[in-house]
């Protein structure tokens, strides 16, 4: 798939399509389904072709939502609310939420050793964040924050996991601040679930957000959590009940909610023991899966009928 429109491709897929017997074409993408999308048109067997959208970000290719796919599935209510208001049939769309694995994001299962590695004692407060390190996730937006929660909880800490392209600007920032002893750049790592264990309070001040996956890991890892009234993160945070929402870009409100979280232990536990609870109801990958099987299942009805 060398470019949008590679002949060599759509011929390669169409004898995927006739060798392999395939009944559904699944793209994820936009040059994948333009190409797979051409391809499952073209074909003389007429696989059910299937597109999904994991982005709350403006789209630029309509044909590849409203013209090829049979179906487009979108990871959040609000995707799917965005792709109708530009023009794609309310039927053809269907949100299926990004469900999460409890069998490894499971509190009772996973060690607590990010204390240790980080020579931090139980009663330190941590406060953590997992995100690639881009601007919209708002990482910027967290550290101006850093020196409020610090004048009430001086002991607080803070640990970033992940990486980016941000990742000498957010560097910078912090040294230029003077809060180095207070953040933790932990890079990219594959153990969430225990750095998840090991942190009091999740906080992602992100600017743009289709869903939130990252806050549902620290929902079932039983962590309250703190994001922004953006996009589709209204989704899986119900202010008050499992977590907190923000004002977006407003360090101020940030800093308060976060003190808030941390001196009233009592009320965030509850807000963690919810979160998981919902994510257990609403966003497990049984139910993700199930959903997309019975969608396959419905196209392929309707092929057959």
């Amino acid at each position: 798939m060398r470019k949008s429109y590679d002949l060599s491709a759509i011929r390669y897929i169409l004898k995927l399509i006739r060798t392999e017997k395939i009944d559904v074409i699944s793209t994820h993408s936009g040059r994948d389904s333009l190409l797979a999308g051409l391809a499952g048109r073209l074909s003389g067997k007429k696989p059910r072709i299937v597109r999904t959208r994991h982005l709350a970000l403006p789209i630029t290719s309509r044909i590849t939502y409203s013209l090829l796919p049979h179906k487009v599935v979108t990871v959040s209510e609000y995707v799917r609310q965005y792709l109708i208001k530009e023009g794609v049939s309310p039927e053809k769309v269907l949100a299926v939420p990004t469900g999460i694995d409890l069998t490894r994001f499971d509190p009772e299962k996973t060690v607590d050793g990010l204390r240790q590695e980080l020579n931090l004692g139980q009663d330190v407060p941590i406060v953590g964040t997992i995100a690639i390190l881009r601007y919209r996730k708002g990482h910027h937006i967290l550290l101006d924050s850093v020196p409020l929660v610090a004048e009430k909880i001086p002991q607080a800490v803070f640990v970033f996991a992940g990486n980016g392209p941000q990742k000498e600007n957010i560097i910078n920032k912090i040294q230029s601040m003077g809060i180095s002893g207070r953040i933790f750049m932990l890079g990219l790592r594959s153990d969430i679930p225990e750095i998840l264990k090991s942190i009091d309070l999740f906080v992602l001040p992100t600017l743009q957000e289709a869903l939130g996956t990252s806050f549902l890991e620290a929902m079932a890892m039983g962590k309250p959590v703190i994001g922004t009234n953006v996009d589709g993160v209204g989704e899986v945070i119900e202010n008050g009940r499992n977590g907190y929402l923000v004002e977006p870009n407003n360090p101020s409100a940030l800093a308060e909610t976060i003190i808030k979280a941390l001196q009233d232990k009592e009320e965030t536990k509850a807000m963690g023991i919810e979160g998981r609870k919902m994510v257990r109801q609403n966003y497990t990958v049984e139910k993700m899966y199930k959903s997309m099987y019975a969608l396959y299942s419905s196209l392929m009805e309707g092929e057959r009928a």
